[in-house]
This record gives structure tokens, sequence and C-alpha cells, in this order.
């Protein structure tokens, strides 16, 4: 098991901070996993487990963001897209989901050509 320095000085970019927010981040999407398997399985919706993953994802990002810390833009856009199908699940819409995530990856390209010199 290594310590919390050890996987510092592993990876030196990532503040002490950054590293507790994903150990955080982990715990939790596995106790969700282990509750939801507890369950029995008619009483959990279909998307549920979708949803709680795009909401860990987020989160981690928004309290990144909170504290000063770089937001990991392919977490939150995993996190997005993990929570739009989740939800799309839940309500039972069907999402393009492939042309959405068409779509922004081609707005990210556009606005890294323009905005980011």
């Amino acid at each position: 098991m290594t310590t919390m320095q050890e996987t510092i000085t592993a990876r030196p970019e990532k503040s002490a901070l950054d590293v507790q927010l994903e150990r955080v981040c982990w715990a939790l999407f596995l106790i969700m996993i282990g509750a939801l398997a507890l369950l029995p399985k008619g009483l959990v919706p279909a998307g549920t487990w979708l949803a709680g993953t795009g909401v860990i994802m987020i989160g981690l990002n928004v309290v990144r963001h909170a504290k000063s810390l770089r937001v990991s833009g392919f977490t939150a856009v995993l996190g997005l897209v993990a929570l739009a199908l989740g939800i799309s699940a839940l309500t039972g819409v069907d999402l393009p989901v492939l042309a959405i995530v068409l779509v922004a990856v081609g707005l990210h390209i556009v606005y890294s050509a323009l905005v980011r010199r």
C-alpha cells in the first residue's frame, strides 16, 4: 500500500489536495457500486449507475475549481456524458449521445483554435 507522500512524489504535478480529492471520489464510486449491488435488482432503475458516476465526476471538478486546482476537461466531459446518459435512461428519453459528443468535440476544437492561441 502506498502512502500519500509516495503518491505525491510519484506525481509531482499533482498537489496533495488533488490526490486526496481523487481518492475520495474513487471511494464514493466504490461505495455507490457496492450499495447499488446490495439493493434488489428491481429496486434500482436503469441509469442510476451512470447518473451517479456523472455526478461524482462533475462534483470532483466543481470542487477542484472551487479550490483553484486545474479542472480536468476529460473527466468533466465524461461526467456530463455519463450524467446525460443516466438521466436519459431514468426518464426513458432516447438521447442522440454520439451526435451530442461529436458536436461538443467540434465546438471544443473551434474554441481551441480561435481563443486559445
